[in-house]
């Protein structure tokens, strides 16, 4: 049973003494790139040649650190077993997959590959409502991947539902495994962040109603940025951002204690060995599990935090529900507010992917867009009589994706 998401009120705990956050401006190259992937703010739009050039970079990136893993992993039976499955849950799924990506590539409330950073992939892409006669919410979103097969474009579906309910929606890519490990992740979700704060103004957004959310592997690395953050902040050093422009912190079918997931992986199929690399060895295991380091927060960087809201199916079978209610639980107990949403029977790719290709209600984004918009009646009435979702894929072809998920 679905348990009840109130909205979103206060911070946790008693509040800090007040102090003025040290606030590192952003370089202006940064934060207003002039490349031509940078759309928006005067920019000029870029030219359909141009992206085609920019997505043919990106598959050439992409499909050469696919063949770097490949090639440090080995290639046995249940790679190759999973690599089919997700080949025939993809081609399942194709005609869902061909319209989000019509909507990617040509919409006009898509703006694409945002330059945020001097890295590599440090790009994002704003899905933007058609209403701008006011400045709309923004959720800063984070795809997963498993740490290896993450890109901003997955969040596309997710992007387009948000979008249509008066909600921008900042899709952040970051750095990979071979290409990075954790703590670049980390590092590239910070600095998404930070512009996203620093600019989202400049697209419409509201500066004051900016929510942080990431899916599986992106849920664990915007937790991992989010925490960093708060003890930095609550320490007085030097910040990009305050955990206090965060109004809230969504967690899709995220793992938070990495310690007691590296078996489950292994068995899963992200084997022990590629899984402590990325994660820079056994010993920062702890370093970067949410769960371990929110248990020993001080008191200050507690009360700095939002509220989280974690989201996760009953049914997950690559990263057990029990994480997030593990992660729930070190929260309350830390003095945090938290609150757990289970969808029951629901598994990973669920709640993310086949429910949105359902068309209709979407139980995520009815959640999501009933805390956003719980201050603001009008939003919500306006957008509960708009048009409902249509269907993008047929149900017998969803049932048997489902089956195959390798996920």
């Amino acid at each position: 049973m679905q348990q009840p998401v109130t909205p979103v009120s206060g911070r946790a705990g008693a509040q800090p003494e007040p102090f003025t956050p040290r606030l590192r401006r952003r370089d202006s190259s940064a934060s207003a790139p002039s490349t031509p992937s940078a759309r928006g703010g005067g920019r000029r739009p870029t030219t359909f040649r141009e992206d085609v050039g920019h997505a043919a970079a990106e598959t050439y990136l992409v499909t050469r650190l696919a063949f770097i893993l490949l090639r440090s992993l080995g290639v046995g039976y249940r790679w190759i077993s999973q690599l089919a499955a997700l080949l025939i849950y993809a081609v399942l799924l194709m005609p869902g997959f061909i319209r989000v990506g019509y909507y990617y590539f040509f919409s006009s409330q898509v703006l694409r590959s945002v330059v945020y950073g001097d890295q590599p992939r440090n790009r994002l892409d704003l899905y933007i409502p058609r209403d701008r006669s006011k400045a709309n919410p923004v959720v800063a979103f984070v795809t997963g991947g498993a740490w290896i097969i993450g890109y901003k474009a997955w969040g596309a579906l997710l992007g387009r539902r948000l979008a249509e309910r008066g909600i921008i929606v900042a899709c952040i890519d970051y750095r990979n495994f071979p290409q990075g490990t954790i703590s670049d992740m980390v590092s590239d979700a910070t600095e998404g962040i930070a512009f996203i704060c620093d600019s989202v103004a400049s697209y419409g957004g509201d500066p004051n109603q900016i929510y942080l959310m990431g899916q599986s592997a992106g849920a664990h690395i915007s937790a991992c940025a989010l925490l960093e953050q708060a003890v930095k902040e609550s320490k007085g050093e030097e910040i990009s951002w305050s955990v206090t422009q965060i109004k809230a912190y969504f967690g899709l079918s995220g793992g938070y204690n990495m310690e007691n997931l590296v078996d489950h992986f292994h068995e899963r199929g992200l084997y022990r060995s590629i899984f402590l690399s990325i994660m820079e060895g056994r010993r920062s295991l702890s370093h970067f599990s949410p769960e371990i380091v929110t248990k020993k927060l001080n008191p200050e960087a507690i009360a700095l935090l939002p509220q989280f809201v974690l989201f996760h199916g009953t049914g997950d079978y690559s990263i057990p529900s029990s994480a997030s209610e593990a992660y729930v639980d070190a929260l309350k107990k830390a003095g945090a507010k938290a609150k757990l949403q289970l969808y029951e029977g629901k598994t990973h790719t669920d709640v993310f992917v086949q429910d949105p290709l359902r068309g209709g209600k979407d139980p995520l984004v009815e959640d999501v867009v009933s805390i956003i918009h719980a201050d603001n009646p009008n939003a919500c009435e306006k957008y509960d009589s708009s048009p409902i979702p249509e269907r993008l894929v047929s149900e017998w072809q969803i049932q048997l994706a489902r089956q195959i998920s390798p996920f």
